[in-house]
C-alpha cells in the first residue's frame, strides 16, 4: 500500500554543502500518465548534484526548495494510465531529470522513457551507481569506435582520475574492449585501479604521471578524460599521430581546443553523457554477468545523506558514494 506522505533531503538556496540538507515530509506524488512512481531503495550522489547546490547552472537551475539526486533504483508502486511496459512490483533504475531530479527521497515518480527493468541478481546500490557514471563511462569509449564483443582489436589508451565514478567503470569496460590501459589515480589508490583491470597506473603527482608517461615510453591512441583539470597542453605531447582526447569533464581551455583542433590529426573532442536505455540496459546486463562492477566508495544510511554528501564533495571517493533506504 501507498503511503500518503514521504521523507526527503532538500536545499532551499545555492551553496551551504552538506549542512544546507534538511529532512522534509512531503506528499507521496502522484505519476503522471506516463510516470512510475518508484519507492526508493538506493541512491548514488554524483559531482553534478553538489555542483548544481554550488550554482553550477546559476541563476536558471534549480527551482528552490529542491530535491537533489538523479541516479535511483528501487520498487515500482505504482504506474501511469500511459505506462506500456513497466508494472507494479517491478525492480528499476531511473536516471531522473537532473532540473527536477528527487532522488534523495522515499518516492519518486519517474518518466517510463528513462526507466530501465533492474536484472535478477543485481543489487539496488549496484544498479543505482549506473546511470550518469557508467552512461558517460559507455559513451566516451563508443565515442572512441570501441567494441565490446571480443572482435576490437585494442588500442593504446589512457584514463584519468580512473578512481572516480566514472573511471573506475572506464577502466573496466575500456579492458572488455580489449584495449591497454593506462589510468592515472591518486597514490592511495594504486592498487585499487589495478584491481579493476588496469595495466599499467601512474600516481598523478609523480613525474611520469604529470608527464602522462607509459613505462614503455609509448604514446596513446585515445585519452580519455575524465577530470576538470586535465588540460589540452598536457595529452598533446602523449599523443599518437593520428590521436584523440574524448574529455567528459571539460573545462574553458578544452572547450577551445576542441574548436582550435577539429581538423587536426591530434584532437580533443567534447561528450556530453545522454539518458540511452539501451546504453543502461547493456550494463546492467554486463553486471548481472559479473563482467562489470560498481565499485562502492561508501554506503550511507538515508538518515545520514548528509555524510555521503559530504563524501563526494570532498572528491576522495573511490568508485561510488551510495545513499540508502
Amino acid at each position: 500500500m501507498k503511503a500518503s506522505s514521504l521523507r526527503a533531503v532538500q536545499y532551499s538556496g545555492y551553496g551551504g554543502g552538506a549542512a544546507a540538507l534538511k529532512y522534509v515530509d512531503i506528499p507521496v506524488p502522484s505519476p503522471k500518465k506516463d510516470e512510475v512512481l518508484i519507492k526508493v531503495e538506493a541512491a548514488s550522489i554524483n559531482p553534478a548534484d553538489w555542483k548544481i547546490q554550488k550554482g553550477m547552472l546559476h541563476p536558471f537551475i534549480p527551482k528552490f526548495p529542491f530535491i537533489p539526486v538523479t541516479d535511483v533504483a528501487g520498487e515500482i508502486v505504482e504506474v501511469g494510465s500511459a505506462v506500456q511496459e513497466l508494472k507494479v512490483g517491478d525492480k528499476v533504475v531511473s536516471k531522473l531529470v537532473f532540473w527536477k531530479a528527487g532522488g534523495l527521497a522515499e518516492y519518486v515518480a519517474a518518466s517510463e522513457s528513462i526507466t530501465v527493468t533492474q536484472p535478477t541478481g543485481v543489487s539496488a546500490a549496484d544498479a543505482a551507481g549506473l546511470p550518469i557514471a557508467g552512461l558517460t563511462a559507455l559513451q566516451a569509449l563508443k565515442a572512441i569506435g570501441t567494441k565490446f564483443d571480443g572482435t576490437c582489436s585494442g588500442s593504446n589508451i589512457l584514463i584519468t582520475a580512473a578512481s572516480g565514478g566514472i573511471g573506475t567503470y572506464a577502466v573496466q569496460l575500456a579492458k572488455l574492449g580489449n584495449h591497454n590501459v593506462t589510468a592515472t589515480c591518486g597514490a592511495r589508490n594504486l592498487e585499487a585501479v589495478m584491481n579493476i583491470g588496469a595495466d599499467e597506473v601512474l600516481d598523478y603527482k609523480t613525474p611520469e604521471g604529470v608527464a602522462l608517461s607509459k613505462s614503455s615510453g609509448k604514446k596513446y591512441d585515445y585519452i580519455v578524460n575524465t577530470t576538470a583539470d586535465g588540460k589540452w597542453s598536457a595529452f598533446k605531447p602523449a599523443l599518437n599521430c593520428p590521436g584523440r582526447v574524448v574529455d567528459i569533464a571539460s573545462n574553458f581551455w578544452n572547450f577551445v581546443a576542441s574548436i582550435l583542433t577539429f581538423f587536426s590529426n591530434k584532437k580533443l573532442s567534447i561528450v556530453i553523457e545522454s539518458m540511452g536505455k539501451e546504453d543502461l540496459r547493456f550494463l546492467l546486463e554486463l553486471v548481472k554477468e559479473g563482467k562489470l562492477k560498481t565499485v562502492v566508495d561508501s554506503r550511507h544510511p538515508f538518515e545520514k545523506a548528509a555524510d555521503a554528501w559530504e563524501k563526494s564533495m570532498s572528491g576522495h571517493a573511490t568508485g561510488k558514494v551510495i545513499v540508502v533506504m
